[in-house]
């Protein structure tokens, strides 16, 4: 069902097929491109998980260092997060997202250049401040886009990206590691060599392809854009009356630090498992290559599933603590069983999956909280606070796991932490008291 403002009605009327067909014009065109940049950013953010043990027999890394510099990536991406999305909504997404991507791309590439722990670290350092501002400025763009009840079905085709990543990115990476060598350069050099460069080309079609706002879709047909247009401006309009339109007052906000808390938890978790998932399954299994990446990709693919099935029924039961907290929990179940099954490959594998599909659900459903709460300015500059607050946990999850399993000689003790983190997830999200979108929007079909 798509929804327009009860404050406002767009002086063009378009049919209900009429309007689903332009807000599939819009999903093939921008949402399309969203994800396919997301799966290159989450490929270029995570690839040293695919490369851990190489990486650490070359560079001298202790697990605990390993750990550190995997979660360093976001002390610099936290740093220039705001700043980034303000920036965005001031210069437009089509300029500022080519620029992110051209950067990161270079600096990714950089990479190779690393030779010991120091360099790994700053690598990583500068690799975020490259990338900040990329996934909150895409989530804020597509609010420009998106009708407010369509954002849980449309951020969970968004963010399919980071278990598609992780899916094809694993057979890919271990192509490009069997270079080992080739042309005097380590397999994982030719890792960030060959995957960071499509970021830099994608960063040039961004240029073509991304249109700031709708009113200046020339793709768009004269009355699909005005009716788009209009139907998005009331929305903005009616954020800006319920909820916090300007940066100060979304920094003072309670319920803007309470999702930043939950984010946090909830990208602890991401993080804490996926840096260290690929050598999880390597320890255990004692397999290596194909059969690796294939086990690897079992939990991603559930994953993609549970993300679509999920965000289609909280979008059509317009309910969203509830879905959170679920999926959370769920989330937090499968740890658990991990925990107790470290010695059982199938039963792994499985708790993983059952994981991996309540945590990756969290995020569809996650990102349509916000713009609930936020509007104008304020929703740039909230986002963007919750995105740099919650992603400091992707700093603290792979540094406890490693120092967790140095200490222990095992995995389940961080497996635990994780969960406990869910948990907690779960009870902080039903806290939140949100508007209904029921008690902003009017059903327009």
């Amino acid at each position: 069902m798509l929804w327009c403002p009860a404050v406002a009605v767009p002086s063009v009327t378009l049919s209900p097929d009429e309007q689903r067909h332009v807000l599939s014009r819009v999903t093939r065109r921008l949402v399309a491109f969203a994800f396919i940049c997301y799966v290159v950013a989450y490929v270029d953010r995570v690839n040293i998980g695919f490369a851990a043990t190489e990486l650490q027999r070359d560079l001298g890394l202790s697990d605990t260092a390993y750990g550190i510099g995997g979660g360093l990536f976001f002390l610099g991406y936290c740093l220039f997060e705001i700043p980034s999305n303000l920036l965005l909504e001031r210069i437009g997404a089509r300029i500022w997202i080519a620029r992110i991507m051209i950067v990161w791309g270079l600096v990714s590439m950089a990479t190779m250049f690393v030779t010991g722990v120091t360099s790994f670290y700053a690598a990583r350092i500068v690799l975020g401040m490259a990338e900040a501002g990329f996934f909150p400025g895409m989530v804020l763009y597509l609010t420009y886009w998106i009708p407010a009840a369509e954002r849980a079905r449309t951020g969970a085709l968004f963010m399919m990206a980071a278990p598609i990543a992780i899916i094809v990115g694993a057979p890919v990476s271990e192509l490009i590691l069997s270079l080992d060598r080739m042309a005097g350069l380590a397999g994982w050099q030719w890792l960030f060599i060959l995957e960071g460069a499509p970021a830099v080309l994608l960063g040039l079609v961004a240029l073509r392809v991304l249109t700031d706002r709708p009113e200046q879709a020339t793709w768009l047909a004269p009355r699909e854009r005005e009716w788009l247009g209009a139907t998005m401006a009331a929305e903005r309009a009616a954020r800006v009356q319920h909820g916090h339109a300007s940066v100060f007052a979304a920094f003072s906000s309670p319920k803007v630090w309470l999702l930043s808390t939950v984010y946090f938890l909830n990208t602890l978790v991401t993080y804490g498992v996926f840096l260290w998932l690929p050598k999880i399954l390597r320890d255990l299994s004692g397999t290596s290559g194909w059969r690796l990446t294939a086990i690897t990709s079992i939990p991603f693919v559930c994953a993609l599933i549970g993300m679509i099935l999920i965000g289609r029924h909280s979008d059509r039961t317009r309910e969203r603590k509830g879905h959170v907290a679920a999926c959370a929990l769920t989330a937090a179940t499968g740890l658990i069983i991990g925990a107790a099954f470290t010695d059982n490959l199938p039963l792994l594998v499985l708790s993983f999956a059952f994981s991996q599909v309540g945590q990756r659900s969290v995020m569809a459903v996650f990102w349509s909280i916000p713009p609930l709460v936020l509007g104008g300015t304020g929703a740039a500059a909230g986002i963007a606070l919750i995105n740099a607050v919650g992603n400091l946990g992707g700093f603290v999850g792979p540094s406890v796991m490693g120092w967790l399993r140095q200490e222990t000689g095992g995995y389940a003790g961080g497996m635990l932490v994780l969960a406990t983190g869910l948990i907690v997830a779960a009870g902080l999200v039903m806290t939140i008291k949100l508007p209904r979108e029921g008690d902003k929007m009017t059903p327009s079909i």
